[in-house]
């Protein structure tokens, strides 16, 4: 099983998979080209909405203030003013500078809440690793050249996801159901969906209505709705995967 980054191992990763966007970017003909993970945008708002996004957490992380964002006029303008590749491997070198300024447990805002996962600069960064990772596979994906997430990359993603990203959206709307995930590289996930909310990693008993199984990077890619439900394997209750594919709508 791949071991879960350290914080310094997670910051890297952020900046590793901006350089793979920006690769990607390089390499496009024309920054126009359409994203099919993205389909309102072209690459060049792929890049933009990266760095802007980088500049609003470095701001958020060195803020450290739990309470709230940052005001609109301390973030002044996030657009590109400059050469839009090297804005964005600048905005890059910002977010990594407030991290590791910062340190782990620092206290930040984040739109997920403290039951979900800490409002710290590591919780951030964690999620921060998979924002720059599926835009990366976007940004290849627009060239015809989709490459997988790299695993360390992808066994924290699908753990990330389903703690923080799938635990923020409330009540399950279904019948309740237990959905397990299970990578080829090893890791198994369980999560349980009622009106309660999403539960990750529920008590033993009970088996999945649903099982998923596919490689991890699969599994991030499906999870963020890059690749249909046929790009993996689907045991038992195929409608809950559906259900959940149509609920967790997360950039």
């Amino acid at each position: 099983m791949t071991p879960t980054p350290t914080f310094l191992e997670l910051v890297t990763l952020v900046e590793e998979r901006s350089a793979a966007l920006r690769a990607a970017a390089s390499a496009a003909p024309d920054l126009g080209a359409r994203v099919p993970g993205c389909p309102d945008w072209s690459l060049r708002d792929l890049v933009a909405h990266l760095g802007e996004v980088h500049r609003f957490w470095a701001l958020t992380v060195t803020e450290a203030d739990p309470s709230g964002p940052p005001p609109r006029q301390r973030l002044g303008s996030t657009l590109p003013q400059s050469d839009l590749l090297e804005w964005l491997a600048e905005s890059t070198r910002m977010l990594g500078a407030a991290l590791r300024a910062a340190g782990p447990e620092a206290p930040c805002w984040s739109w997920w809440s403290p039951e979900v996962a800490p409002r710290t600069a590591h919780a951030v960064a964690r999620h921060q690793v998979q924002e720059a990772a599926v835009h990366a596979y976007d940004a290849w994906e627009a060239l015809g050249k989709p490459e997988p997430l790299p695993a360390a990359v992808a066994v924290d993603g699908v753990s990330e996801f389903l703690s923080t990203c799938l635990s923020s959206l409330g009540a399950w709307p279904h019948r309740p159901a237990r959905v397990r995930y299970q990578a080829i590289e090893g890791p198994v996930w369980t999560v349980d969906l009622s009106p309660a909310g999403v539960t990750p990693d529920p008590a033993a008993g009970g088996e999945p209505v649903t099982r998923v199984h596919g490689t991890a990077s699969d599994l991030v890619l499906l999870l963020y709705r890059r690749i249909p439900l046929d790009a993996v394997r689907i045991d038992g209750d195929r409608e809950v995967a559906a259900q959940l594919r149509e609920w967790s709508r997360i950039d």
